[in-house]
């Protein structure tokens, strides 16, 4: 069977495509947006606060990218509906939306567990099968959720949270089984310790900071900017045989264990 050349030059290019970031307007989702946008995607860039979407928008229009901005809660499922039917024939869906609780599991309050694992887990579950049904039916797309290193290691005051990015990663699987077949592609990024609005509590803490910091291989935290190229890569022709995949953006954290450097000899 023959096959076109591919012309490597444009592997990553997403030019007439438009791609929909959800969690935009800061951190991690802002610099996906911007990276998304400088390959030639048109970005709806989409947050629970229309201020942040706007704010991202701005980056990416100084910069003679074209995005526009959007309100959207993510737990409001007609929310979530409007906007899959909005832009269902988006070529991929980006979103990064998530909260955290640190608490024992014997502290927590169940009110604290429903929030987690609402914004978390129910909320990606109406993300994926909404946006997965229309891109199906409109000939394929991408679908890229964030799970964390916490969805296969853990650390006490972390069993919700890990909980719903584990989750988050079975969700990603059974999504690409079931609309595989329709040409979507569903994969999920897990970020190591990234230095966000999630973590300033533990960036706060010079001893923990320096913990997490000597965990990795690389021996430092993530920057916000550093997963943008694994988004792109999971939202373009780049990977286009790539589905039900976890990608680890972790500096060598889940690689290694970390505790104690032996002597060579």
């Amino acid at each position: 069977m023959s096959h076109t050349p591919i012309d490597y030059s444009q592997l990553f290019r997403l030019d007439g495509r438009t791609v929909v970031v959800i969690g935009a307007g800061s951190g991690i989702g802002r610099e996906s947006a911007q990276a998304l946008a400088a390959q030639g995607a048109h970005v709806v860039v989409a947050d629970y606060s229309l201020e942040g979407a706007e704010a991202t928008v701005a980056l990416i229009t100084e910069r003679g990218g074209v995005a526009e901005a959007v309100e959207l809660n993510v737990l409001d499922d007609a929310a979530v509906e409007a906007a899959a039917e909005r832009f269902g024939t988006a070529s991929a869906l980006v979103f990064t939306a998530a909260t955290n609780v640190r608490k024992r599991m014997d502290d927590y309050s169940l009110d604290e567990f429903d929030r987690v694992v609402n914004l978390n887990l129910r909320a990606s579950f109406q993300l994926i099968r909404r946006f997965g049904a229309r891109f199906a039916a409109n000939g394929g797309g991408s679908i890229v959720g964030f799970a964390s290193i916490r969805a296969q290691v853990v650390e006490p005051g972390q069993g919700v949270y890990a909980a719903t990015k584990a989750g988050l990663v079975q969700l990603a699987k059974t999504a690409a089984a079931e609309y595989g077949a329709q040409g979507v592609r569903v994969n999920v990024v897990a970020p190591g310790v990234v230095e966000t609005p999630l973590t300033a509590q533990i960036k706060a803490n010079d001893e923990w900071y320096g913990a997490y910091a000597e965990k990795a291989a690389l021996g430092r935290w993530a920057r916000p900017d550093e997963l943008a190229g694994a988004v792109v890569y999971l939202a373009s022709d780049a990977s286009s045989f790539v589905t039900g995949s976890t990608l680890f953006v972790d500096g060598g954290w889940t690689a290694i264990d970390g505790r104690f450097t032996p002597p060579a000899s």
